[in-house]
């Protein structure tokens, strides 16, 4: 066969409905990780859904427990063809965020799949399940055009935990490093820059939560007899926040500020448009680090952002002053800044500004990671996608979001190619969730002729 008969296989796959069925099939496994509840569900996706899918590939597969007590299940799945051929790992998360049932619109449920016009929705159909489904079955259609061969090695690592952090599986990825050895890193997660443009990215920027809190009392006392009298701790942490980021989200604090944009990733960011699509929230073109565009904001630089800041009863207020007031906040950064010191950065900041009565609590923490735009596995990529579109994809040097990318590149010392199978709109980690059925129909023939190519070039 030829690759445009592998495309056209991939095709007729889509619109027979049988990728549809696949995917609501998936869909209808309740894989939240933050529910410990629905482990027996998490670890029967991977029985009965990948294993078989596994399987179908001529790769051996198996369900491995997580070294990490907090995480779920992994499945490693290997088809080895010859020793001379260059090995691809794929990976994929079947885990999704808390489903949310009673926010989502009438007559959508998260675990089935309801289709309207172009949008299919529900839990996990962008992320990551209608992701991870596209690959393995461009993988499937590649390899019966080539007539039972791929022209490469393939291994395959699906986790369970990525909405929770990935825990264990940095560890899992170093226990396993012979398990898991490939020459790259193909992988589909988070949106593309628009619906209508294959997007590449490289990596992802890192994630660092943290908490501050006053607590100054054990309880409320009334703001007419002890106002004016009493630190009000509200006022104090509003006050704080302020000497981290100004009115205009600019960070404060020299330690958590991002490094320079390198050349390279300005160059690669010149033609990348952010929000404009439907649904798309409007821009504020003067929020954030001042001098940078748009795109360079959201993938080239850092961002604070508050994610959360309570103090007394919000819903329910009372004439009282609170005892203590807490703020969650999250940093998002770049490659170059020195996240192993930003937890001293914020308590140096804040001596420096007065409020040494301001605790700080570092959270979770996803580290960032970056592969050179310029390495050949990634060149390779791009022309396929522009052989099968007719035009440049966008490539991003990182996601503006956070996944657990360096434990390929650090860990297992691999390139990393992600290329995203939804858009920006898509609603991810949100009610309403849904993939745009065109955008998917595409992704299974540029995936399908990634593979092909692969093959072609390598056999």
């Amino acid at each position: 066969m030829t690759r445009s008969a592998a495309i056209a296989r991939a095709s007729d796959y889509f619109d027979s409905g049988d990728f549809l069925t696949d995917l609501a099939r998936r869909v209808a496994f309740r894989t939240e990780s933050e529910v410990p509840a629905r482990q027996p569900d998490v670890r029967a996706y991977l029985e009965q859904e990948m294993i078989p899918a596994a399987r179908r590939l001529g790769a051996d597969a198996r369900v491995l427990d997580n070294p990490d007590a907090r995480g779920g299940p992994l499945l490693i799945g290997h088809r080895h063809e010859d020793d001379s051929l260059p090995t691809v790992l794929t990976y994929g998360h079947a885990d999704v965020v808390i489903a949310e049932s009673a926010r989502w619109r009438a007559g959508h449920d998260p675990w089935q799949v309801t289709v309207e016009g172009d949008r299919w929705y529900g839990r996990g159909t962008a992320d990551n399940k209608g992701q991870h489904t596209i690959n393995l079955a461009a993988l499937e259609h590649a390899l019966h055009a080539r007539g039972g061969r791929l022209g490469f090695n393939l291994k395959i690592l699906i986790e369970t935990s990525e909405e929770i952090g990935s825990p264990g599986l940095a560890e899992f990825c170093a226990q396993r490093a012979n398990d898991l050895a490939a020459d790259l890193l193909i992988a589909s997660d988070g949106p593309r820059v628009a619906a209508g443009r294959p997007t590449v990215f490289l990596g992802s920027r890192g994630s660092a939560g943290f908490t501050l809190q006053v607590a100054l009392r054990e309880r409320s006392y009334h703001s007419g007899n002890w106002g004016g009298l009493l630190r009000n701790p509200a006022t104090v942490l509003a006050s704080a926040i302020a000497c981290l980021t100004d009115g205009r989200g600019r960070i404060l604090v020299p330690g958590l500020r991002p490094p320079p944009i390198p050349p390279a990733v300005r160059d690669a960011l010149a033609d990348i448009p952010v929000g404009g699509e439907p649904g798309d929230p409007d821009v504020d073109q003067d929020w954030g680090e001042p001098g940078l565009t748009p795109a360079e904001r959201v993938y080239g630089a850092n961002t604070l952002e508050v994610l959360s800041l309570a103090a007394g009863n919000p819903d329910t207020p009372v004439n009282a002053i609170p005892g203590s007031a807490r703020a969650h906040l999250q940093l998002r950064y770049v490659t170059g800044t020195r996240i192993t010191r930003m937890t001293a950065a914020l308590r140096e900041h804040l001596d420096r500004h007065g409020f040494t009565m301001v605790a700080v609590e570092p959270g979770r923490v996803m580290n960032t990671s970056r592969t050179d735009p310029d390495d050949p596995w990634v060149r390779f990529a791009l022309a396929s996608l522009a052989h099968t579109t007719g035009a440049a994809p966008a490539l991003l040097p990182n996601l503006g979001g956070s996944l657990p990318n360096d434990a390929f590149t650090d860990g297992l010392g691999m390139p990393t190619i992600w290329i995203p199978h939804s858009y920006p709109a898509c609603a991810q980690h949100a009610p309403d969730e849904h993939l745009l059925a065109p955008l998917a129909r595409q992704a299974l023939q540029l995936m399908t002729a990634l593979f092909w190519d692969l093959g072609e070039h390598l056999a």
